[in-house]
């Protein structure tokens, strides 16, 4: 029997490699031994047999179907999620697929303490610990921060990481992130098309098709197209990308992975219905109140990645990333508001708003694994540099039909679309702005393994955040610049090497741009970014190999929210903002071989500490922000052909903003599946959302922008591997 040899080099990834050559190797193995393959017998020796070198792209054995259990995006290290000192959930691919998520108000289900707002039916907008945000977005780890709604056609896996952590990621992210990873090319072939048809015309189509082109370099092309309409009356949606992604091994230890992407997306700007009486309008949920077909909404982004990495050997590596991106977006919406007292007529208003964006950073990171004593440290030095140029128009829309100055409407309930034309242009106070944002940043952070059951991460970033804005109706300009300091400290005690109890502290801070600029004067300025500072504990537990259980409880704070000053109402001042409390449990993975499950749950405290206006007063609870939220879901594979999917989603009742005058009621909704295996190639899947028919409403923007859930729809889904 000859024994086999691997060949290892520092920073490779060789334990699937190894464990596939020695499969394909038993049947050598055996006869070299004289006997059959379940009676082997080694020679210790014979002469050894030396594989082929083999380079693996990309992270491998990090998520076992619905469980991950390692990632690089929370540390900028490879660490088992189970040794990060913060709440992270996780969607895999294989439930996006399983669940058919098309949007990020699909993916966030699944996600204990993040929620989704209706972002005005043009944008994303999570809800994470309270705060709502536009900007909280990344993706692979660089900020995507540009208000559209995204697709998930060329995404692996979808990151929340809860709570500030500007240290690794910079400014913003007040009640943390959500980060999509992307597919990458790799040396393994990827074949699959797919195709889903639904209720009221959905039609999508992806591809997703990769090749190894040598043995040092893979390409990969991911592409969608979709064609839908909806349950809710003149809504449409047209969108279609594609991503092509290279990666080349340069030399030995250098690799550089690449990619472009071009998405395009079309679609009727939705605001749900108003409210009466403190609760949503009573009405049948595909009405549509304003004008659909005045209410487009279109976004483009054309973005190009890069990323080098170089293993420089004895624990030292260095990794550059550059994301260059061009986002065209613009919206236009004839929209509801106040509902009459009688509750007989609604008002509508108009606007439209562009917006156009450059967007280009640079990360470099410096990775060090070093012994000093009896303490490893992982050391990580970083340097970011960003620069985005942001032109914004918006323009009110006029009623003419009524008269040229007529900027509202009422139509009548029954009936609330609007037909006639409306002329947009900019009223004296719409905003026409330039702003260019220039950020340099330097971060170091320390893992440390004090004992074998002790770990700490400390770590700290100093970002010097530059803006220049010039609002363009008046001349005004304003240049800002702020010296922002992020700390990050955690403590991890592992009782045993499957599970870990930490604590852990971050702050992070949001400074004045865009908007808030625009409203200053010379008497209100008030400069001092927003600061938010969390404290955590935590369990996280791998109950099995693929089977995770974690849990967190958190308190967030919001300071330096600007108000008006009682004394003197043409200046500001600075006040606490509010205060977030809760606690977040989660499990996924596999409960048995066939039996797969992720399940969370959240109770949530918010509430506004200060009074900041006439409407927001000290004591209310925080908008879109229920105290109790749920969601399960299981998958079960009745044999190797057939499986089903239940699942149930839970979120309690909300206040829609923070003067408390309107709620949205509690739901609870109840999803199924069925999966076929047709051959070896082909697979099929039945989804039905709302299996009950329960009238709910998913999400609201402010109290007369509220969205109806989708009634009982069904999708079928084919994919074909060839």
């Amino acid at each position: 029997m000859n024994p086999i040899s691997i060949p290892f080099i520092p920073g490779r990834f060789y334990g699937p490699c190894i464990l596939a050559s020695a499969l394909a190797l038993l049947p050598t193995i055996s006869a070299a031994a004289g006997g059959k393959d379940d009676d082997l017998v080694y020679d210790m020796n014979a002469d050894p047999v030396v594989l082929a070198e083999m380079e693996v792209y990309g992270s491998q054995g990090t998520a076992t179907g619905y469980q991950a259990r390692q990632g690089t995006t929370a540390m900028k290290t490879e660490t088992p999620l189970v040794d990060v000192p913060q709440s992270i959930a996780v969607v895999t691919r294989e439930l996006i697929d399983d669940q058919a998520m098309r949007s990020m108000g699909d993916a966030v289900r699944f996600m204990p303490g993040v929620g989704i707002a209706q972002g005005e039916g043009n944008r994303d907008t999570p809800v994470l610990r309270g705060n709502s945000s536009t900007a909280s977005f990344f993706l692979d780890g660089v900020r995507d921060d540009v208000e559209y709604l995204r697709d998930f056609y060329n995404v692996d896996r979808i990151e929340a990481i809860k709570g500030p952590n500007a240290m690794i990621f910079g400014r913003g992210g007040p009640g943390g992130l959500i980060n999509r990873v992307t597919k990458q090319a790799r040396p393994t072939p990827v074949r699959e098309l797919a195709f889903t048809v639904g209720a009221w015309e959905q039609y999508r189509a992806t591809l997703d098709l990769g090749q190894p082109v040598s043995d040092r370099l893979a390409v990969r092309v991911n592409a969608l197209y979709e064609d839908s309409a909806s349950y809710r009356d003149g809504f449409t949606l047209l969108r279609y990308g594609v991503n092509p992604t290279v990666a080349a091994q340069l030399a030995p230890r250098t690799t550089l992975r690449a990619g472009f992407e071009y998405f395009h997306d079309e679609r009727v700007a939705d605001r749900g219905v108003p409210s009466y009486q403190g609760r949503p309008l009573a009405t049948a949920p595909e009405t549509f109140f304003g004008a659909p077909e005045q209410s487009p909404v279109t976004a483009t982004v054309r973005a190009f990645n890069a990323a080098l990495n170089h293993d420089f050997g004895n624990g030292l590596t260095l990794r550059n990333t550059t994301r260059f991106a061009n986002y065209d977006k613009s919206y236009q919406n004839v929209f509801p508001g106040a509902v009459n007292a009688a509750g007989t007529t609604v008002a509508l208003s108009a606007y439209n708003n562009a917006t156009d964006r450059e967007n280009l950073f640079n990360q470099t990171d410096l990775i060090r694994t070093v012994t000093t004593g009896s303490l490893e440290h992982v050391l990580l030095f970083g340097l970011e540099l960003g620069r985005q140029t942001t032109d914004n128009l918006r323009q009110t829309g006029y009623f003419t039909a009524v008269s040229p100055t007529t900027t509202s409407v009422s139509v009548p309930v029954s009936n609330p679309r609007y037909t006639l034309p409306v002329t947009f242009q900019p009223s004296a106070t719409d905003n026409n702005n330039h702003g260019v944002a220039e950020s340099a940043a330097v971060y170091l952070q320390d893992q440390i393994t004090l004992l074998p059951q002790l770990q700490a991460v400390l770590g700290a970033r100093l970002e010097n955040f530059d803006i220049d804005f010039r609002n363009n109706r008046t001349g005004a300009t304003i240049a800002q610049g702020d010296e922002l300091v992020s700390p990050r400290a955690g403590l991890i005690w592992k009782p045993v090497p499957t599970a870990s109890v930490y604590a852990s502290y971050s702050e992070a801070s949001v400074p004045r741009a865009g908007e808030q600029l625009a409203s200053l004067t010379v008497t209100n300025r008030v400069f001092d970014p927003e600061k938010f500072e969390n404290l955590e504990l935590g369990l996280k537990w791998d109950l099995r190999p693929d089977l995770s259980f974690t849990s967190a409880l958190y308190r967030l704070d919001r300071r330096n929210v600007v108000v008006a000053d009682p004394a003197d109402a043409t200046r500001s001042i600075l006040v606490d903002g509010q205060r977030t409390e809760g606690l977040e449990l989660g499990l996924s993975g596999r409960v048995h071989e066939r039996w797969s499950v992720t399940a969370g749950y959240a109770y949530q405290e918010g509430e506004i500490l200060s009074t900041q206006s006439a409407t927001i007063q000290a004591g209310a609870r925080l908008a879109q922000l229920p105290r109790h939220s749920a969601s399960l879901w299981n998958r079960v594979d009745l044999d190797d052909r057939w499986g089903f999917g239940l699942g149930w989603v839970y979120r309690g009742e909300i206040f829609t903003s923070t003067d408390n005058t309107v709620r949205v009621p509690g739901f609870a909704r109840v999803d199924a599946a069925v999966f076929c295996k047709v051959n070896d190639r082909i697979r099929a899947q039945l989804n039905v959302e709302n299996l009950l028919d329960r009238e709910y409403f998913a999400s609201a923007h402010n109290n007369n922008n509220i969205t109806p859930g989708s009634p009982l729809a069904v999708r079928l889904s084919v994919t074909t591997r060839f």
